[in-house]
């Protein structure tokens, strides 16, 4: 691009040779038109034909250096403005498509991650819900097994002292009977042979047995049975609808020796 400086150099220089042209372009017209110039018989004047496209040339130059060329720089360099800001806003475009689309991948994450929080938090509350409802069932059960065994245990204790009374009354029931006292201790046998016997068909019946009792047996009946039985495991329990005898169950047989049993078995024969 022509500096200042260039541009005034050239501007005085064309204008020295404008004056030096004006100068002698009239001699040279002059001479041109009085010597034999084939233009003349047209009416053409050969030097003023000189001097004016000389003249038109020097204005074009001029008009080039001082108009033209500046337009042109000018509209290069705003056509290289509006290209430069053409790219910027294109970048820009970009960088905020780029920023958008980064704004939208984080804020699924966000919602991913957050549905997986409330997700895991469902699951833990239901696992400790399910936590807190089974061990609620287990202490509900816990407590009714105790409320059960300890309700067991008063009803034995109870028809262990009625059985005590039971001897007591039969023994004197038995002496008025028979006018006669009764060994005590031979009653006492009685009454717990009635409560404790074991038939013979439960004998030597072995495995995992449960003897059903009226009445709650002594250790020492316990340990009779056990011995009659010759079973592997021997549970007690006590039913008073049996009246007396015991029941003797075990995983695939059940022999029934109660005195309900025996009641049964006479009725039905009686009717």
């Amino acid at each position: 691009m022509m500096t200042m400086t260039n541009m005034k150099r050239l501007l005085k220089g064309l204008a020295a040779l404008a004056v030096v042209a004006l100068a002698t372009m009239p001699a040279y017209a002059a001479e041109a038109a009085g010597s034999d110039n084939p233009l003349t018989p047209l009416g053409i004047n050969g030097g003023l034909l000189i001097v004016h496209t000389f003249n038109f040339l020097l204005v074009a130059a001029i008009l080039t250096v001082l108009l033209w060329r500046p337009a042109l720089n000018m509209l290069d360099a705003r056509t290289e403005k509006i290209k430069r800001g053409l790219e910027d806003a294109a970048a820009a475009a970009r960088a905020r498509q780029n920023a958008e689309a980064d704004a939208a991948k984080i804020i699924a994450d966000a919602k991913a991650e957050g549905n997986k929080m409330i997700e895991e938090a469902r699951n833990r509350a239901e696992e400790v819900a399910k936590t807190i409802t089974a061990e609620a069932r287990a202490e509900a059960d816990k407590i009714r097994s105790d409320a059960q065994a300890e309700a067991v245990t008063a009803r034995n204790a109870e028809l262990a002292g009625l059985r005590d009374r039971v001897v007591d009354i039969s023994v004197a029931m038995a002496g008025r009977i028979l006018n006669a006292n009764i060994d005590a201790k031979k009653q006492a046998e009685l009454v717990s042979n009635f409560f404790s016997n074991v038939p013979d068909a439960a004998k030597n019946l072995g495995g995992k047995v449960e003897v059903i009792s009226a009445m709650p047996l002594t250790e020492a009946e316990q340990a009779s049975a056990k011995q009659a039985l010759n079973a592997e495991e021997v549970t007690f329990t006590v039913d008073p609808s049996i009246l007396g005898g015991v029941v003797v169950r075990s995983a695939n047989r059940v022999v029934d020796g109660s005195v309900r049993s025996g009641l049964n078995e006479l009725s039905g024969r009686l009717g």
